[in-house]
């Protein structure tokens, strides 16, 4: 019996020996990673002082000194706008269709509807969409012509459907936001939605206005690129989708948000704990990354490999910028793999051993 224990030892052994390059469930060893770009599949680049140049971060960009000065915009009515209009009329005592200036004159109000029209009385039924304030006045004037004798007419938006700003999407109070105390710009409707949800540089902002769209990292807008809104902008703040994934023995492997713009190796690194001690190898550091692509030139992976066991390597790491959608993936150290081999070995031994000794032996 002890015989057939010891040949059952042997074998576990051997086949625990010949799964020796199956172990690793986080990725490719180390020396994989080496050999496959011979086949020319993706450019293995070795980071230091003389290949690190087409890798490192852009110098920053000097914040703007300019302040943007919003100016009024000239307001075309639209369909569910409501306007206040006076109208005052200076004829003889008694003898005027409407109110005199002295005493008020005659307040009305009117919801224009979906078909651009108000109603007024002696005026009638009027289209007005897409008027503005000066020419509805001019047309009320007209209108009232011949029926009195000296009339007077101001309209003032109350109800600013037309001129507001449509602020949506990740901050904190979405809605829309008036523009009858003054225009409004970029920044100005964001705060009153609340600010956005996220970090700055996590969110990209689109501002649409009927003609065209154009889209912001809401970073670059803090560093002075806020501009004025025209009358009923639409703003939608949105998830910008910077990220990474981490893998292999780092602290926290998983898919991440890139801890900001134009984040670093080191940074991206000291965001998921780091590499993890017990079980890393820090020459075996490798960031993944798809290459930039033409119509007529496909992409091709370029791999990084950094051995953070050079003490400059610290400071190549600093300076290599970390894109969206790169994976950053740490080896294991060789010993921590022949350790994941040979513990099962030395707990299978142990339990001969224990059988070994068996009374019933």
């Amino acid at each position: 019996m002890r015989n057939s224990a010891v040949a059952g030892l042997m074998l576990v052994t051997l086949t625990l020996a010949g799964c020796a390059g199956t172990l690793s469930g986080a990725g490719p060893y180390k020396g994989d990673i080496e050999s496959k770009s011979q086949n020319a599949a993706y450019d293995l680049v070795d980071i230091n002082a003389s290949t690190i140049e087409p890798f490192m971060r852009p110098a920053a960009k000097p914040v703007k000194a300019k302040i943007s000065s919003p100016l009024a915009h000239s307001i075309r009515l639209m369909g569910g706008d409501v306007i206040s209009v006076m109208i005052t009329d200076n004829a003889p005592e008694g003898s005027g269709l409407f109110a005199p200036l002295s005493t008020g004159g005659t307040q009305l109000k009117a919801r224009i509807d979906d078909k651009g029209m108000i109603s007024l009385p002696y005026v009638g039924h009027q289209f007005v969409a897409g008027m503005t304030l000066i020419e509805v006045e001019d047309l009320i004037r007209q209108k009232l012509k011949g029926l009195t004798t000296d009339v007077q007419a101001h309209v003032d938006l109350v109800g600013d459907l037309s001129g507001s700003v449509l602020v949506a999407g990740a901050v904190k109070a979405p809605g829309r936001f008036s523009t009858l105390q003054g225009p409004l710009t970029l920044l100005d409707a964001i705060n009153q939605a609340g600010g956005p949800l996220l970090e700055p540089h996590l969110v990209n902002v689109t501002v649409r206005n009927g003609d065209q769209a154009n889209t912001f990292n809401y970073e670059e807008v803090l560093a002075g690129n806020n501009f004025a809104l025209n009358p009923n902008s639409e703003v939608v703040l949105e998830r910008s989708r910077q990220r990474f994934v981490a893998m292999g023995a780092v602290g926290e492997p998983g898919l991440h948000d890139l801890p900001s713009q134009n984040a670093s190796l080191l940074d991206a690194l000291g965001s998921v704990g780091g590499l993890r001690e017990t079980n890393a190898n820090p020459q075996g550091v490798f960031v993944f990354r798809m290459g930039d692509s033409s119509p007529k030139q496909p992409a091709k992976p370029i791999v990084m490999r950094i051995d953070m066991r050079d003490p400059a390597a610290v400071f190549y790491a600093r300076q290599v910028m970390l894109k969206p959608d790169d994976t950053i993936y740490v080896t294991n150290a060789a010993v921590y793999e022949w350790q994941k081999i040979i513990g099962p070995i030395v707990q299978t031994l142990v339990l001969g051993r224990a059988v070994g000794v068996s009374p019933t032996d």
